[in-house]
């Protein structure tokens, strides 16, 4: 009878190995499937864009003629599909997995969860789907954007709901540390609420700051140095990607825009009243001390692979809301997995 742990490592095994299947060449998508195939999984990709399809060909990676036939091979290999479209792009793109891959392991790389799974359900509800988020990107966009090394020692958010089929997470969280990346677990609702603070509201702040500036003239941005710039640098990327994401995510956006709103209003009557900004400077610092903080703390937990699945997602999910990251299998998972990899190829 085959134990829990030959099961548990036939998981891993397994999904070491899986092939991936990446549609969407863009700067993630592009970069992703630069980063699976030198971490030696076979790997492909798709891109609507013949120009785009072309240059990851020209560069020597395995491109599909068509999104349909990337698909189509990936249900034949049981590969894990990660769809790297923009969640404008999603509903029409998972219409394609629907028919062509409709019971495919299926993740994806959009900067917000609950809407991306809410439309996998309407189009694509055969697959088993298992959201996740690199935390990573420039302002950059395209294919020639792409780069080796951009999930190296970044953060990949991995959806871990109540009903997410763990073989899956399995699959998206090795994919994830394959490309160098730590996972964080997270409910989707708790991540949108998340990333509304830490990263749609900055890309607001951006454009805001970037349009103050400019109107300053031509002396405001000859002046213009670090703390402009570095504020200022996410507001290059295309507009229309950072709609699409922001508005994707309105509900919790909302919430983050309405804070920093209530916190820029009260900075402006104590300006205006008292001259005074400490309060608002202080809060800010404290801020970002908490951030320096939270990066440099490390401690080790180790999560079993065992027990019930939904002891082990609410492990999961806790671990994630308290600042941990999983940085790795340990040696017993990893010789589990040897065992069961040399099992199945004998």
């Amino acid at each position: 009878m085959e134990t829990a742990v030959e099961s548990a490592g036939a998981v891993l095994a397994a999904a070491q190995h899986r092939p991936v299947c990446v549609v969407g060449l863009g700067l993630i998508g592009g970069s992703l499937l630069r980063a699976a195939t030198d971490a030696g999984r076979q790997a492909w990709g798709a891109s609507a864009s013949t120009t785009t399809a072309e240059k990851a060909a020209a560069d020597g990676y395995d491109v599909a003629a068509s999104v349909d036939e990337a698909l189509a091979r990936a249900a034949a290999e049981d590969a894990l599909v990660v769809l790297a479209v923009p969640l404008t792009a999603l509903e029409d793109v998972l219409a394609v997995v629907a028919r062509e891959a409709p019971h495919c392991r299926l993740t994806d790389v959009t900067s917000v969860k609950q809407p991306v799974a809410e439309a996998v359900l309407r189009r694509a509800p055969g697959t088993r789907f298992v959201g996740g988020h690199p935390m990573t990107g420039t302002e950059f966009s395209g294919w020639d954007a792409g780069s080796l090394q951009l999930f190296h020692e970044k953060v990949w958010v991995v959806a871990t709901e109540d009903d997410a089929d763990l073989e899956v997470w399995v699959d998206v969280a090795a994919l994830a540390l394959a490309c160098g990346s730590v996972v964080v677990p997270a409910a989707g609702d708790e991540h949108d609420l998340a990333v509304a603070r830490i990263s749609h509201l900055p890309h607001l702040l951006a454009a805001v700051l970037a349009a103050v500036g400019a109107d300053g003239g031509e002396l405001a941005l000859a002046l213009a140095a670090g703390s402009f710039t570095d504020g200022t640098r996410v507001a290059a990327t295309r507009p229309e990607l950072t709609a699409a994401m922001c508005e994707g995510n309105r509900s919790a956006l909302l919430s983050s825009l309405d804070d920093a709103l209530g916190r820029l209003g009260a900075a402006r009557g104590s300006l205006a009243s008292t001259g005074g900004l400490l309060s608002t400077l202080t809060a800010g610092h404290e801020g970002r001390e908490a951030l320096d903080g939270a990066r440099r703390a490390r401690r080790e937990v180790r999560i079993d692979l065992e027990g019930t699945p939904g002891e082990f997602l609410e492990n999961m999910r806790e671990l994630g809301r308290t600042g941990g990251r999983v940085i790795g299998w340990t040696s017993e998972a990893l010789d589990a997995a040897d065992e069961a990899l040399g099992a199945l190829e004998g």
